[in-house]
């Protein structure tokens, strides 16, 4: 924002709805949303506000908030990043106060609901505030002109919901002002007009202007960079298409969900850069994405379209086409319990190819889920996990064999040797690795069938306790030194369908099994299973059950270099 200059000043609402402003709802804004509740206190504290003192002379200034613009220097034109809700209520409070006072009051509220044209200026007959295209026709026909004030009331079903609240909103100012004498209406448009003040911030850009409201507003701004990117990109489409570009659009984020749509743009950016955004998604998109695929149609036809299909197969598990799409939607679900999403963009790139097949599709995800569950275990941090995803992008977009000994795909010689030995390592200490690596492993044991969806909750158990009780058959069983080795590894947990119990997981092998680990209303884990089947709990056993353990995990991610 260096170097971006930022204008802010108090002003009055007779001098922000005058010549100097010419207000605009852009397209990436949300519809007009504020319900009678909140147009009803707005007026009350107003019409308070000018009844608090005995003359209007004596009034105190009423601060109604800020509003943050994006505009030029001396130059009326102005994009309203943060103040929609208020401008808007506002105007329809002004045009409907133009019923209940003097002729000479509403022909003065026209001036500031209306600009009027100037030929020497070249200006036209225009309103001082636009809303969204969707909505403007309405707002001017029935609201800002006062022909369609009276009209309003027969537009109670209106739709969509904008429309409704202007209706509804417009209705329950008009009962409001119908209750109070003729100059208590026009004492409160004299207050609004020269006593009520905003705080008007403007500045010549949109980023500067989002980052300004971003700090005045704690909760943030209701927008998202999707909203921009989709204001820029279907306004660039000639007129005659935006309406079933703009239909497009709206389609896929429906699909997607709000917030599942922010994420995909996030996505599609890592696909075209390759590497960690560095800078804001909204100039990262426009440098990599953008600058790529400037049409704006061949964006939504090409790009974003196919993007967000994959997105919703790949973050949903719901591929339908082949005859592997099972085991596919299987690697999907397992992607997704990975705690990160740094593998989606290789994956969506992957099932918006027209060319991808169930059988190349279930390949690759096989050895990206290989990839993503060694990096996990290996405690590979975000960094170098976006670099090592954007080599394969690299490789995926230049055609490159992925299945080559050293595709970034794969895992090398020293990569596989070193998961297995995390793996062997005290896997429990590390709550994401542990939970993912023993489902996993419990999934290979069931032959990979089992599904965890309808568990409420999965947690992880010792057999051996942590803190076995002094004098416990535990603490002869093994030495100190023996306990501390094997308590945290692998052979010596265990997956149960509820919550652990500190007190029951002390309990002697033999009650342990029948009172903790038999006590559960589903069929038990495999995994659990087989400590159920074991008739003691020894260092020789864990020591065996171990080796069997570290030889499914090394042949469901091949781990052929470690075990060779």
């Amino acid at each position: 924002m260096a170097g971006t200059k930022i204008q802010a000043a108090e002003h009055t609402v007779g001098e922000i709805f005058d010549d100097p402003y010419q207000f605009t709802i852009p397209r990436y804004q949300r519809p007009y949303a504020w319900t009678t509740e909140q147009a009803g206190e707005m007026f009350d504290d107003l019409l308070a506000a000018s009844q608090a003192k005995d003359s209007l002379a004596e009034s105190d200034p009423y601060f109604l908030g800020s509003i943050v613009l994006v505009k030029a220097e001396k130059q009326p034109p102005a994009d309203v990043v943060d103040g929609q809700q208020r401008l808007t209520t506002l105007t329809v409070l002004l045009s409907v106060l133009r019923e209940y006072v003097s002729p000479e009051f509403a022909a003065s509220l026209d001036k500031r609901i209306f600009q009027k044209g100037d030929p020497i200026k070249g200006t036209a007959d225009q309103p001082r505030l636009r809303l969204r295209d969707q909505d403007q026709g309405f707002f001017e026909k029935y609201i800002q002109q006062r022909s369609g004030n009276h009209l309003v009331p027969a537009l109670r079903n209106v739709s969509p919901d904008s429309r409704l609240r202007l209706v509804e909103n417009a209705l329950l100012l008009k009962s409001r002002l119908s209750a109070l004498e003729i100059a208590e209406r026009e004492r409160l448009v004299s207050f609004i007009d020269g006593y009520t003040y905003l705080v008007v911030v403007a500045t010549v850009d949109f980023e500067s202007a989002y980052r300004i409201f971003s700090v005045l507003n704690e909760r943030g701004l209701d927008l998202t960079h999707t909203d921009i990117l989709k204001s820029e990109i279907i306004g660039a489409i000639p007129d005659a298409d935006q309406d079933a570009y703009t239909n497009k659009w709206v389609q896929e984020e429906s699909d997607l969900g709000r917030d599942g749509f922010a994420d995909l743009f996030s996505h599609i950016r890592m696909v075209y850069a390759k590497t960690k955004a560095r800078e804001s998604i909204l100039k990262e998109f426009r440098a990599s994405v953008l600058q790529k695929v400037p049409d704006g149609k061949e964006f939504i036809d090409d790009v974003l379209v196919p993007f967000s299909d994959a997105f919703e197969v790949v973050t949903r598990a719901s591929y339908t086409g082949g005859q592997d799409a099972e085991a596919i939607n299987r690697l999907l679900g397992w992607l997704n319990q990975l705690g990160n999403t740094d593998w989606i963009p290789p994956a969506i790139s992957c099932f918006s190819r027209p060319t991808a097949d169930s059988a190349s599709l279930l390949r690759f995800l096989t050895d990206l889920e290989r990839l993503a569950g060694s990096m996990l275990v290996r405690r590979v941090d975000i960094t170098r996990r976006v670099e090592r995803y954007g080599r394969v992008l690299d490789w995926m977009e230049n055609g490159r064999d992925l299945w080559s000994a050293e595709s970034p795909l794969q895992l090398s010689a020293a990569e596989q040797t070193e998961t297995l030995a995390r793996l062997d390592a005290e896997i429990y200490t590390v709550l994401r690795v542990r939970l993912y690596v023993l489902q996993r492993l419990d999934s290979a044991l069931s032959d990979g069938g089992a599904s965890y969806d309808h568990y409420p909750l999965i947690s992880v158990e010792h057999v051996l306790p942590q803190n076995p009780a002094h004098g416990s058959e535990w603490t002869t069983a093994f030495t100190a030194q023996e306990r501390a080795y094997w308590v945290h590894r692998l052979a010596n947990l265990v997956l149960l369908s509820r919550r652990k119990n500190s007190a029951a997981g002390n309990l002697e092998f033999a009650a342990k099994k029948t009172k903790y680990f038999e006590k559960t209303s589903w069929a038990p884990f495999v995994l659990t299973s087989q400590v159920l089947a074991s008739d003691a709990w020894t260092p020789a056993v864990l020591e065996e059950r171990q080796e069997i353990l570290l030889k499914v995990l090394g042949d469901l991610w091949r781990l052929e270099a470690a075990a060779s």
